[in-house]
């Protein structure tokens, strides 16, 4: 269940430009704030949606909470945690194949080493 405050929508206020909307929408998905500020200007220049989308944009300035100024402690987890929001799913599959990688990596130095040391194995051997 994805309930973390990592993965919440929030106003970014430290990248903001008026609001922290557009911002806060591209540290949500991943995308450049400048792609997501473009797009939003699209949308009003285009004047189909502006009628809706300005008022929508001043409510989620209102509604959404402020970014807490920690919530990442590098760029490598705020990535991460963008990947997550993204698909769950895949972002699971891919420490579960980190995880494989790693025990299989430590088997083999386990191997290597208790081979090599005939000492170790003869007590592994006792043991048995």
């Amino acid at each position: 269940m994805m309930t973390s405050e990592r993965t919440t929508l929030y106003r970014d206020k430290q990248n903001a430009k008026l609001m922290g909307v557009c911002s806060g929408i591209a540290d949500y998905t991943g995308v450049n704030a400048m792609w997501v500020r473009l797009g939003f200007i699209g949308l009003i220049m285009t004047g189909i949606l502006s009628p809706i989308v300005l008022p929508l944009y001043f409510l989620a300035g209102i509604l959404l909470n402020k970014k807490p100024e920690h919530l990442y402690v590098d760029k490598d987890e705020q990535k991460y945690w963008q990947r997550v929001r993204q698909s769950p799913t895949r972002t699971a599959r891919e420490i579960r194949s980190q995880f494989r990688d790693i025990d299989r990596r430590l088997a083999d130095v386990e191997t290597y080493y208790v081979t090599s040391n005939p000492r170790l194995s003869a007590e592994i051997d006792r043991l048995r």
